[in-house]
């Protein structure tokens, strides 16, 4: 997420902040750096425009200039303006003074409505809700069938009617069921098209006119750029949506439809859909987005994910474990698993302050998932009393979990010499903070 465009934009402050004092002709050589970014970055030229004009108009002064620290107050200014750029205050869902509150979501054919209806009704179910989804897409084939897939996996209720049904009628019938079923919430899985027409535009309105929703999102892909800006122009235009869910973020390493979406049409962007697992829909924080984006990291966001797939209790344990060197192998796999639910690891690290700047450094080192699917899958290949008991496991035994895990006896080898160099390592610091020593940290497999 943003990758190409944070990198650069990070080399651009790396080279300011190296220079020490700064002259106003240093500033508007880094205002210009960063108007080409965006630029590559596919961002509005108006916005970028804007954007960089705020900017220098900010930065090239006497305050600034000649304060102890220019570059860090460039920096500062960059981020701020970032943070309006990108909305300011974090923008919440609205909800109807007397349920149900009904979401419609919109956008064009592809853009991934149906999976993003699934991902906010089991949001909102984890939440303590009782929303239901509705099949109101006639049209595209197995869309009725798609939405009663993922309203199973999420566990909500799908109200459909066929495809044969009038959407809107489909929409007005799905109303009077959530309040006969108590349901909290409504979410409509609308029909799109593969480009904007007349005919979309005036059934999306009418279903808008029978059920007078509380927000009306548009979905949008935020791969197709300078497109998704262009296509959300035309849909606030015709239908005056409340706000903006970008999909495929994941997957989007410039960022243009992000920075410039929310400055052309003054609508707020609410959710980022990431990865295509239906728990990958985040709230979006203008602010934390601008820390990520300049390398500054957010730790909130890793937090919270921590919170949400961490297990307190277990966490205490493995701590104790680790301070008795009570540690194994059934401890490493579950620690990986619930590592592994607060999403891929590549994006984990980016929430920590410095990893991007330390990744550039190393060569835009990556994360490989695949190594560590292939530790998880050579773990679980294991029998509990193996993973308790790691010395137990000869030839023989090495042979059989390369078999089971599909890898080989050199990858078994050496998952096991990497968790023996581990388990060392925590049992000195374990040592040397009973000794009341300060440890000092030294990881043999980095």
């Amino acid at each position: 997420m943003f990758e190409s465009l944070s990198g650069k934009l990070q080399d651009i402050f790396h080279r300011l902040t190296s220079r020490g004092k700064l002259t106003e002709g240093d500033v508007i050589e880094a205002c210009r750096q960063i108007r080409l970014v965006l630029l590559e970055a596919d961002v509005n030229f108006r916005v970028v425009k804007e954007f960089v004009a705020r900017i220098r108009e900010r930065a090239v002064g006497a305050e600034v200039l000649e304060s102890l620290t220019p570059a860090q107050q460039v920096i500062k200014i960059v981020r701020e303006e970032l943070t309006t750029l990108l909305g300011g205050a974090d923008a919440k869902l609205q909800a109807s003074p007397k349920p149900p509150t009904v979401y419609m979501l919109v956008g064009l054919q592809g853009g991934g409505k149906t999976t993003t209806a699934g991902k906010l009704a089991g949001m909102l179910r984890r939440q303590g809700h009782q929303p239901l989804l509705v099949a109101t897409d006639v049209y595209r084939p197995a869309a009725v069938d798609q939405l009663v897939a993922v309203g199973g996996q999420v566990g909500v209720p799908v109200f459909q009617m066929g495809t044969q049904a009038d959407p809107v009628e489909i929409a007005r019938q799905s109303l009077a069921q959530a309040v006969r079923m108590g349901n909290s919430h409504v979410i409509l899985d609308t029909a799109g098209r593969l480009h904007i027409n007349e005919e979309l535009m005036e059934e999306l309105a009418a279903q808008k006119a029978a059920l007078a929703p509380a927000e009306i999102l548009l979905v949008v892909d935020a791969m197709t750029g300078q497109d998704a800006v262009n296509v959300a122009e035309q849909f606030n235009e015709a239908l005056d949506v409340t706000g903006f869910v970008l999909t495929k973020m994941d997957g989007d390493a410039r960022g243009g439809a992000a920075l410039s979406i929310r400055a052309v049409t003054g609508k707020p962007i609410k959710f980022l859909g990431v990865g295509e697992k239906l728990d990958g829909l985040e709230l979006f924080h203008p602010d934390r987005m601008a820390s990520r984006i300049l390398g500054m990291g957010d730790v909130l966001s890793l937090i919270e994910r921590a919170e949400q797939a961490v297990d307190a209790k277990r966490a205490a344990e493995l701590e104790r474990k680790l301070r008795t060197r009570r540690f194994d192998l059934n401890d490493f796999l579950d620690q990986m698993q619930q590592v592994s639910r607060m999403g891929p690891l590549d994006q984990v690290l980016d929430m920590i302050p410095g990893v991007g700047a330390l990744k550039r450094k190393l060569g835009n080192m990556q994360v490989d998932p695949q190594a560590l699917r292939r530790t998880q899958a050579v773990l679980q290949s294991m029998t509990v009393q193996e993973r308790a008991n790691p010395e137990t496991i000869n030839g023989s035994r090495r042979r059989r979990i390369a078999a089971g895990s599909g890898t080989s006896v050199q990858v078994v080898n050496q998952v096991l010499n990497q968790f023996g160099q581990m388990k060392q390592m925590f049992g000195q610091i374990a040592d040397m903070e009973r000794a009341g020593r300060k440890p000092r940290l030294k990881f043999p497999f980095s």
